[in-house]
């Protein structure tokens, strides 16, 4: 994928929502091979909603650089799902990542439903390719000051 300008910011480098949007296009990615993707959402009123999204911005990304993305599978239960993604530039260094915990749900409502057993048996065998990848370092990271006392 590659860093349009429109992207940039007044601070000269790619503004922070475009990096959920790179996230975001190279999730959908993934949940087609899921099978969670349009036309899951289209033919079976499923689909899935962004819960909760933590990004760590690492190093700035400018217009013209070029990224791939990852997804790794941690976790999931009978509705949810929780995933790793990085952004790295071409280069090979880390640009972002980014940790997201996804809720599967039924549009009708809409409401949180478990996901059907084909979907389930596909988040069991991702799940089971990623196992070998250990926890990412920056997973399951808090934003938080501790508190001393100040002068």
């Amino acid at each position: 994928m590659v860093i349009e300008k429109d992207w940039i910011d007044y601070n000269g480098h790619l503004n922070m929502a475009y990096y959920n949007v790179l996230f975001d296009r190279a999730g959908d990615d993934a949940f087609e091979k899921i099978g969670l993707g349009a036309e899951y959402a289209r033919t079976r009123a499923l689909t899935s909603y962004s819960a909760e999204v933590h990004v760590c911005y690492v190093r700035e990304l400018h217009f013209g650089h070029s990224v791939t993305a990852t997804f790794q599978l941690l976790d999931y239960d009978e509705k949810r799902m929780r995933f790793y993604q990085e952004l790295r530039h071409l280069d090979g260094w880390l640009a972002a990542t980014s940790e997201q915990l996804s809720l599967h749900v039924d549009m009708s409502g809409p409401k949180v439903v478990p996901f059907p057993p084909d979907i389930l048996a596909n988040l069991k065998r991702l799940k089971a390719e990623h196992v070998s990848l250990g926890v990412p370092v920056r997973a399951g990271r808090a934003i938080a000051i501790k508190w001393k006392a100040r002068e």
